[in-house]
């Protein structure tokens, strides 16, 4: 009897250990190195910031610099970028939500034999370098890329439509890349629907429309959840995309921090606008746990 609690307890504690170093290790860990570099100072040296602990007299001092989050709170480059990323990322998710929906949904009621191939044409750009697909887009949206020359040769415009380095540019491109995280936890949540509370409401009267928004739609809220936290969370610290479609038009936080960190050589204020970023996605983490808790709970009842 020992000996099976003892392997049970081993068992346990083995699936939740791992995953909990490899959050302590990949997460916490470096988490905290950025925190200690936010409270440094800035320094000409390698690297550019001073050391938190110091030996002096045979005492330990510790030295904590809150200058970094007090020079945040003084530039409004910071904080515009703040306000700019979480609304690019809110809207992108809105958009990424309104199309992969009916996509996702398309696919959840579609044969079963033919799910497969269309979960592969949603997965099939990925197969190529995120890098290379965000390059692709110049070459369709700049003044003299395919988009503008095909639209000029059918004389629908008379001279170049500005795309390129726009917000209209960044929101495409975010769309593009993050779409599918948008789709699969959709596609995932409405192919486990019960089709028979359908077919009872169907026999009941009710018309597509009002299955739709009674049923199917309440019914795929976890989904939503899932797919707009996917999409929201990465899309504001992205960098590559507003750098390479959006140009000096878009400022984000994620074009921000490469700059303090590499341009302006500025580790402690990085470290700080790191830190805060990390802070403020947190909150819908939380929130997603809760609701998460509560749904599992409603479940259980």
């Amino acid at each position: 009897m020992k000996l099976s609690r003892l392997r049970r307890w081993s068992g346990e504690t083995l699936v939740v250990g791992i995953p909990m170093v490899w959050l302590l290790v990949f997460f916490l860990m470096p988490f905290i190195i950025v925190a200690k570099i936010s409270l440094a100072q800035s320094a000409v040296s390698i690297p550019p910031y001073t050391a938190m602990f110091e030996w002096a007299d045979s005492r330990l001092a510790v030295i904590f610099d809150l200058s970094s989050y007090v020079w945040l709170t003084e530039d409004t480059l910071y904080f515009d970028a703040y306000v700019n990323s979480i609304k690019i990322a809110f809207f992108s998710t809105l958009i990424c939500l309104m199309i992969g929906y009916p996509m996702a949904y398309a696919i959840a009621r579609a044969p079963a034999a033919n799910q497969p191939l269309w979960l592969l044409l949603v997965l099939l750009p990925s197969w190529t370098s995120f890098l290379i697909r965000i390059y692709a887009w110049i070459g369709l949206l700049k003044n003299n890329g395919l988009i503008n020359n095909f639209l000029m040769w059918i004389g629908i415009i008379d001279d170049p439509i500005q795309m390129l380095h726009t917000p209209f540019a960044v929101y495409l491109g975010i769309v593009y890349a993050y779409l599918p995280f948008m789709i699969l936890p959709l596609y995932a949540n409405l192919v486990k629907h019960d089709q028979s509370l359908l077919e009872a409401a169907s026999d009941l009267g009710a018309k597509a429309f009002t299955i739709f928004t009674r049923i199917t739609l309440p019914l795929s809220k976890n989904g939503m959840v899932a797919g707009s936290m996917l999409v929201f969370i990465p899309v504001v610290g992205e960098y590559v995309i507003p750098e390479l479609l959006g140009g000096n038009s878009t400022v984000m936080i994620g074009k921000v921090l490469w700059q303090e960190f590499f341009n302006n050589r500025d580790w402690s204020v990085a470290a700080a606008l790191a830190a805060i970023m990390v802070a403020i996605l947190i909150i819908p983490i939380m929130l997603f746990h809760r609701y998460e808790q509560k749904t599992l709970e409603e479940e259980a009842q």
